[in-house]
């Protein structure tokens, strides 16, 4: 993948803020370049560093395998939840997922500004050669 597409993905990522979450498709679409799959693919090999658990499945579903560890920070963020996520914390057992209809980030004007610099410069990267990052080139 290339990095710049991993770059200005994690630039917009870091841009969500708490209690608000949004769809790997969301991304994609604000940044004007890959899918759903693509964002969801860096996120899961280079999200780490930014606030992960606020990009979604579009149905809302936590991460696969880190729905501890996502519900404990929706929690603390007061992002909006549907399901038993209670019963969840007690047990482990019961469906919950983040209420994307109430809860999905809506940039204000100023974040558009700030998306718009991340996309174009996206664009002007993507049309110019760069090396993958496959950590197999020299």
């Amino acid at each position: 993948m290339r990095t710049e597409y991993v770059e200005a993905v994690l630039e917009l990522v870091a841009l969500i803020p708490a209690g608000t979450a949004v769809a790997y498709g969301d991304v994609a679409e604000l940044l004007g370049a890959g899918g759903p799959r693509q964002v969801g693919s860096v996120m899961s090999h280079y999200g780490n560093g930014v606030p992960w658990w606020r990009v979604l499945k579009s149905s809302g579903e936590a991460p696969p395998g880190h729905e501890h560890e996502a519900l404990a920070l929706y929690l603390r963020e007061g992002t909006p939840l549907l399901g038993r996520y209670t019963e969840f914390l007690r047990t482990g057992e019961g469906r919950w997922r983040v209420d994307l209809a109430s809860g999905r980030w809506a940039p204000t004007d100023a974040d558009f500004d700030r998306i718009d610099v991340i996309a174009e410069r996206l664009d002007r990267e993507l049309h110019k050669l760069s090396v993958p990052d496959d950590e197999m080139t020299v």
